[in-house]
């Protein structure tokens, strides 16, 4: 199994686009700022958005597109699926 995922500071704030075998894990690492560089610096710590795939490669893949994907398109999906911007750490 593995996760894509985004992380955000607040709502429509900054943005980050990251992969894991571990979700639950890796936010916490993000959250307890375990993580040092760019979600330290920017404390995006909230757990927006995660899809879950069966391989790493194809999580990586799909990481590369969202990662590609404009800030508009990132918004839309996270708002489609979680419109409050709820933290999904709790749920996963």
């Amino acid at each position: 199994m593995a996760y894509v995922y985004i992380l955000a500071s607040h709502r429509n704030g900054t943005l980050y686009v990251g992969v894991t075998r571990d979700l639950k894990k890796r936010v916490y690492e993000h959250k307890h700022d375990l993580v040092k560089g760019f979600t330290e610096l920017y404390q995006v710590h909230t757990l927006v958005y995660y899809a879950m795939y069966g391989d790493i490669y194809n999580a990586i893949t799909s990481e590369k597109k969202l990662k590609n994907m404009g800030r508009a398109k990132k918004i839309a999906l996270i708002e489609k699926l979680n419109p409050e911007w709820r933290d999904l750490y709790e749920v996963i």
